[in-house]
């Protein structure tokens, strides 16, 4: 039997870091799949293949990252219900999110397939690459569904304080893909198709099993017919955090697509070097992300619990842990990252390893800024602000947009590697700020409910 666990007592820097390792392993290798996934196109296919696979790599951020964001809103009032221990309501919730799901995404795979070949020409994809870019792109919307039900079902999981059970089927996903990759693309020969359908299917597959462990194994979660019912009010709760959240997601994504867009401009060597550096960049990156999540959760159980003091004691902790692994960071891309940039190119490709090691060395400064980005964020997220937070992705975006337009013209790819760290301290400056006054209006909140409750004893 699985079982759920709460992160309201007890101290924070080792319930968090418990917490964030199975996470962090997860995420790890979800990148590391992704890794192999450019590897092997790169590698079997050549620069062109591999081009094609990162010119539509803000446009799957931008679709995903949305229908990721909703996944995480619609955990969050799972976990304050859990944390109020409000089972009831908990499962009602588990219910109306699994359903508005299945209407989402199928609405949004649709869309997406129609308009996929006009967002490739939006975005000035070198037609040398077009093709194999639209191959890809395609497969990827076609499997909008699979993505949004393993994130929502690893987003419940994961209310409940449990954060290993999403860690095996990811791995099992993982596993499945990679073998998936080498047969569809040497044995098959489907080129950059091939690897998007391996992606597809795994998570697929990955998603139907996570539903029926879910379910089987967590008894807090066996619920009544009444409790499975559609509820509009619950949906409405569900749609105000989720939504924002997604949007939060592809508002930072339309930047993206502009700064990628100005890359593309640039040719197909920048557009190999700009796919291969970000492969290694959210390798290293994950592990502030996973933090981020794990603060949502936490903070989610805590203000539902009451708890607001707890939320801070969790800030100091993960921004300890986030400093540390930022300094480790900085020194294996300093003197690592053109080895890293090998594992996509070939030797002789001494332009894009020397682009590729540039964005990484730029990158990798700025990671504390990230850091504190991803801590801040989902924290507020977590106890309910997901409108506020969304204006952080809204700092990100005028960033990017404006490093596109004016500086990429003009200094060419060291403006792109630039992109980014602009938006992440655009966003910092916004979210300190945001942050104090969340926290300041939980203290309130907290007291006054408990001069209410003296007043009635």
């Amino acid at each position: 039997m699985a079982t759920s666990k709460e992160m309201t007592a007890g101290p924070a820097l080792p319930l968090i870091l418990k917490f964030t390792l199975p996470l962090l392993l997860g995420n790890l290798l979800q990148q590391t799949y992704s890794l192999v996934d450019a590897a092997i196109v790169g590698k079997f296919l050549g620069i062109n293949a591999l081009a094609s696979v990162g010119a539509s790599t803000s446009v799957v951020f931008l679709i995903l990252g949305f229908c990721n964001g909703c996944c995480g809103g619609f955990g969050i009032p799972v976990a304050q219900k859990f944390g109020a221990r409000d089972y009831s309501t908990m499962r009602s919730y588990v219910a109306v999110s699994l359903k508005l799901a299945a209407g989402m995404s199928v609405v949004i795979a649709l869309l997406t397939c129609i308009l996929c070949e006009d967002i490739l020409r939006i975005m000035r994809t070198p037609e040398n690459i077009f093709e194999g870019a639209y191959a890809y792109l395609l497969v990827t919307f076609i499997g909008v569904p699979c993505t949004f039900f393993y994130n929502l079902l690893s987003s419940i999981i994961r209310a409940l304080g449990d954060s290993k059970t999403p860690f095996w089927f990811l791995l099992f996903a993982a596993v499945l893909n990679i073998i998936l990759d080498l047969f569809c693309i040497l044995v098959l020969d489907w080129g950059v198709a091939g690897a998007a359908i391996a992606t597809v299917f795994s998570q697929g597959l990955s998603a139907v099993l996570c539903y029926i462990y879910m379910y089987r194994k967590f008894e807090i979660l066996q619920g009544t017919p009444k409790e499975r019912r559609f509820q509009s009010k619950l949906a409405k709760t569900l749609l105000y955090i989720g939504v924002p959240m997604g949007l939060q997601f592809s508002i930072t994504a339309i930047g993206s697509i502009m700064l990628q867009s100005a890359n593309n401009a640039l040719g197909t060597a920048c557009v190999a070097a700009f796919t291969s550096a970000m492969r290694i960049k959210m390798f290293f990156i994950c592990t502030f992300e996973s933090l981020g999540i794990a603060m949502a959760t936490y903070s989610g159980q805590n203000y539902g619990a009451g708890k607001p003091e707890r939320i801070w004691l969790g800030i100091k902790a993960s921004a300890l842990m986030m400093i540390i692994y930022a300094a480790f960071t900085f020194l294996l891309l300093m003197v690592g990252a053109k080895y890293f940039a090998l594992i996509f190119v070939d030797p002789s490709e001494t332009e894009i390893l020397l682009d590729t090691e540039l964005f990484l060395h730029v990158s990798c400064m700025f990671f504390p800024m990230l850091g504190l980005l991803c801590i801040l964020r989902y924290t507020i997220q977590g106890v309910g602000f997901t409108n506020l937070a969304m204006f952080s992705g809204v700092a990100e975006m005028i960033a990017r947009i404006l490093v596109s337009l004016y500086a990429v013209p003009v200094f060419g790819f060291i403006a792109v590697c630039y992109g980014d760290p602009m938006a992440w301290i655009a966003a910092d400056l916004f979210l300190v700020p945001a942050f104090i006054y969340v926290y300041r209006r939980l203290k309130k909140q907290v007291f006054t409910n408990s001069q209410v409750t003296q007043t009635v004893a």
